[in-house]
């Protein structure tokens, strides 16, 4: 049996459907009620990775653990008490989904040092364990959906600049096989899209999804600082409006890790645009 925590995430919630569909039983775990969509076989169990105590109903009888951070950034959570409650559950493989910030801004305590902290206690487990890396997700554009529906416009900080966003189904199925198969103990994948995409080719893409043209506007930095700030804090916003205005060398790095494991390229942001875009309508 497979758990997997933050199961009503963007990523956890294809991981879910992978396994399912691959004929594993899965435990989805998750602080709230379960998803409608949650497949009919799948057994769901609500704990909070901040209490690892809440997990024992969820691990009981486990094989494999998904580890996800619940959209906490690892922040207050006690990775070695989480680990420990999968260990003596009889938790044998860990998958943990980390972020590609540990190593390109290793700097920033939001983007790399506590999610460091937390791969640190993975590797120290005693468990068979892989790392996950992602890049910038291409689900974030999400966060433009109200103004496409609305207006048919996406505003954005530095229009021309492109990094390669990852979508969230590619992260679940390299996570579905890492937790299935042999052979990915003791690795750290590194997983972003095919190519680098701009947001003005994000509103390009989205538009072509709907069939419908959709506006490009550019936020200035202080604008978008404006935007962020009453949801991150400071130091967070400051390293975001970095990687997506001066992104580094690794983070333009197109990674060859979704190919190697799932034997094809990465899906492209105009094919998330296709199959997401009843959320812009």
């Amino acid at each position: 049996m497979i758990v997997v925590t933050g199961a009503t995430g963007n990523v956890g919630r294809w991981l879910v459907r992978a396994l399912a569909e691959a004929g594993e039983r899965v435990t989805a775990v998750s602080r709230g009620t379960a998803p409608v969509s949650l497949p009919s076989a799948t057994e769901h169990v609500r704990a909070d990775l901040a209490a690892p105590e809440t997990l024992r109903p969820a691990l009981d009888g486990a094989e494999a653990l998904f580890l996800h951070d619940g959209g906490t950034g690892g922040v207050g959570l006690d990775p070695r008490a989480i680990l420990d409650v999968a260990e003596a559950a009889g938790v044998r493989r860990v998958v943990l989904l980390s972020s590609q910030g540990v190593v390109t801004r290793p700097e920033s305590v939001s983007h790399g040092g506590v999610m460091r902290a937390v791969e640190e206690a993975v590797r120290e487990s005693g468990l068979g364990w892989t790392i996950l890396r992602p890049g910038v997700f291409a689900s974030n554009a999400y966060a433009w959906a109200e103004s496409v529906r609305a207006e048919r416009t996406v505003a954005a900080p530095f229009g021309d600049v492109g990094i390669p966003v990852i979508d969230p189904a590619d992260i679940a199925e390299v996570a579905a096989t890492a937790l299935r198969k042999d052979g990915h103990a003791g690795r750290a994948y590194v997983l972003n899209g095919p190519a680098a995409v701009t947001p003005r080719q994000q509103a390009e893409a989205i538009g072509a999804a709907l069939g419908e043209p959709v506006r490009f506007v550019e936020l200035t930095r202080a604008e978008a600082r404006a935007g962020m700030a009453p949801f991150m804090p400071e130091a967070s916003v400051e390293t975001s409006l970095a990687v997506l205005g001066e992104p580094n060398a690794a983070e333009l790095k197109l990674s060859p890790d979704v190919e190697h494991v799932l034997g094809r390229a990465p899906r492209p942001f105009a094919e998330w645009a296709r199959r997401n875009a009843e959320a812009f309508r």
